[in-house]
């Protein structure tokens, strides 16, 4: 991993976002995208002082959603810090693997508010790619020449992860160079009632008491919006061109869960152990746990009796800086995935902002609202998404 780029609610670029992960810092707030007062959910983690005529070129703005302005940006910090110039590589040496959960919901609601208020031909032609999932894969694409393997995944929460391994198997397949993770944002009214429709969204109204995964007082999640995305390469042309490293995907798995009243456990423990596995580490060598924390009642509990079932006794440390942006759906997981290789760099396990250990419902060891200084070789990121995903990946720090 040579490259990251990030469009969160607590800040735009690497280093504001880790800055603040870091702090504790939360950016859960009331809606001000659109008038939330009448709906049951009012809280969000919101991209701030967002302006993409900033950021992107003029001609890109009417053909975009915000979730693909924040994937744009994303890239090309991605690409930046990783020092790759695309138009200077083999013209099939580049690809390009994001996971999106919504698609371009905002843009979306406008173009139908167009056709019933004015009529259909007031309807934009970029109606018909700008809602699309694939649509941030083909953009960055397009914007940076990149002609090799393009890929989607939709797998909503669990997504970035799944794009990541994606992309992982590209790189082995030959590609040198992948852009990937995920990218979301639904912060508009149809996109609202989607989200709290699932009967998951905290209805609380204080920020700091809203998102409080494995608390006894937790009460579902608060969504985001954002962009995540990395530059995974070839070992040995990162090592040839003096490429700084983050780390490695060290192992990876994902599974599935059973239909409901079928009897059957869920998967997310058998992801665990399998992406260990892969990784050809032991529960005894994984440092820190970047917890998927749903924030449900029932699936913490699913989630902290799989880390029990893996890890036994032993008080690994489980984080969930996610309770400071809310959950991005796709990006989400690559944010976490972010967030544990600068964890890595630095040597410092970020806090769970809100949470804390006094009030963890679970046997684990919840990182509380105070980052801790550790040794950190190896870490675990897991994700889950909403129709029973789930993903486990395992990345080790930079030799």
């Amino acid at each position: 991993m040579t490259g990251i780029g990030v469009v969160a609610p607590t800040g735009i670029g690497r280093e504001e976002y880790w800055e603040a992960t870091r702090a504790g810092g939360s950016a859960i707030a009331p809606i001000t995208r659109f008038d939330a007062s009448k709906y049951r959910a009012r809280l969000a983690g919101q991209v701030p002082d967002f302006d993409p005529a900033e950021r992107l070129p003029s001609h890109l703005l009417p053909q975009t959603d915000p979730m693909t302005q924040y994937a744009l940006i994303a890239a090309e910090h991605a690409l930046d810090d990783a020092g790759i110039i695309p138009e200077q590589l083999p013209e099939y040496a580049a690809g390009v693997v994001t996971a999106a959960a919504y698609g371009g919901f905002e843009f979306g609601q406008g173009e139908l508010q167009n056709l019933w208020s004015k009529g259909g031909e007031y309807v934009s032609a970029y109606q018909s790619f700008a809602w699309f999932y694939a649509v941030n894969t083909g953009q960055i694409s397009i914007r940076h020449g990149m002609r090799g393997p393009g890929r989607v995944i939709v797998t909503e929460q669990a997504g970035g992860l799944d794009a990541v391994a994606q992309a992982r198997r590209q790189v082995r397949g030959g590609t040198p160079v992948v852009v990937t993770g995920g990218a979301d944002s639904a912060l508009c009214p149809w996109g609202w009632v989607s989200q709290i429709a699932n009967g998951r969204v905290s209805l609380r109204e204080e920020p700091h008491r809203a998102y409080l995964p494995f608390s006894r007082e937790a009460c579902g999640y608060v969504p985001g919006e954002g962009a995540a995305l990395l530059i995974v390469e070839d070992a040995d042309s990162a090592h040839a061109r003096g490429a700084r490293r983050y780390g490695e995907v060290a192992g990876y798995a994902a599974t599935f869960d059973p239909p409901p009243g079928s009897g059957r456990p869920p998967g997310l423990e058998r992801a665990i152990r399998m992406a260990l596995a892969d990784a050809e580490v032991t529960p005894q060598e994984v440092d820190v746990v970047f917890a998927d924390a749903a924030g449900v009642p029932d699936l913490d509990a699913v989630e902290a009796a799989a880390l029990r079932a893996v890890f036994g006794e032993r008080e690994v440390p489980v984080t969930a800086p996610k309770t400071g942006t809310g959950r991005l759906a796709s990006a989400g997981a690559c944010l976490d995935l972010v967030a544990a290789f600068l964890a890595l760099r630095d040597q410092v396990i970020p806090p769970t902002p809100n949470v804390t250990r006094a009030h963890v419902a679970h046997p684990i060891a919840l990182v509380g609202p105070e980052p801790v200084s550790a040794s950190l070789q190896t870490a675990l990121v897991l994700a889950r998404g909403i129709g029973g995903f789930n993903a486990a990946m395992v990345i080790r720090r930079a030799a």
